[in-house]
């Protein structure tokens, strides 16, 4: 899916009608590579079946694929489409598809997701939004007409943050909104987002639950947190919500 050979609508549409075509895309918005197996074990179907969805998604220009000798490893074709899919899987909740969750394992993960989880290479949910929010409050971030970081913001990246920040592309913005399926609101996404979310796993502030997107805020990312940005419960598991 590029500027220059725009997918039809239609088309688009044909590819995510399929409920287990929608399944690996919403699996691959964790921002990682997944081999055909596995993604076939997620979708609980053959992978034979798997195989032929595949070759739909990356035909399609969602996916793109990587061979590594007997593997083959898909992921998101960038950022764009994971706006795209998170988009719609926040339409979708807009419009009431989602059904409650019919177990209580079940249950337990929609609330884990709800908390803190990765969006394709950024941080969403609770302390998704707590964050994006704690940087709004303290002047790093502006809203006003868009998404950007203010002259503070771009210090604190450097100086507290202790990371560097991509120069700015046409294809990636340095930051940008993108609305969150669980809080219905904003959380940061672009360049900077990833970055900070990165950071928070390489420092291990959070941990992955699992193999899927949910995390789990850790006690040093806790305290980095509270120390950086004055957040003190930013998924409310503190208040028994997790």
């Amino acid at each position: 899916m590029t500027a220059t050979t725009p997918i039809p609508l239609a088309t688009l549409a044909g590819l995510l009608a399929d409920a287990t075509r929608a399944q690996f895309c919403l699996a691959l918005l964790d921002g990682r590579a997944w081999t055909a197996g596995e993604l076939a074990r997620h979708a609980g179907v053959a992978a034979s079946t798997a195989s032929e969805h595949l070759s739909h998604l990356v035909q399609g220009g969602l996916l793109a694929e990587e061979r590594q000798g007997r593997h083959r490893y898909l992921r998101l074709a960038g950022p764009q489409v994971a706006q795209l899919i998170e988009d719609m899987t926040a339409h979708a909740e807009r419009a009431g598809a989602a059904a409650r969750p019919p177990t209580l394992r079940a249950a337990s993960a929609a609330r884990a997701m709800a908390a803190a989880r990765t969006c394709y290479d950024h941080l969403a949910g609770r302390l998704g939004v707590a964050i994006t929010d704690a940087l709004t409050t303290r002047g790093l971030l502006r809203q006003d007409a868009g998404f950007a970081l203010s002259d503070d913001g771009l210090a604190w990246f450097e100086a507290e943050l202790r990371v560097s920040l991509p120069s700015p592309t046409g294809r990636r913005p340095l930051v940008r909104p993108c609305l969150d399926w669980t809080e219905r609101r904003h959380h940061l996404a672009g360049a900077a987002g990833a970055v900070l979310c990165a950071t928070a796993l390489e420092r291990r502030w959070v941990s992955r639950i699992g193999s899927g997107r949910a995390l789990r805020l850790t006690g040093t990312g806790r305290r980095a947190l509270g120390e950086l940005l004055g957040l003190q419960d930013p998924t409310g598991e503190l208040a028994g919500d997790l």
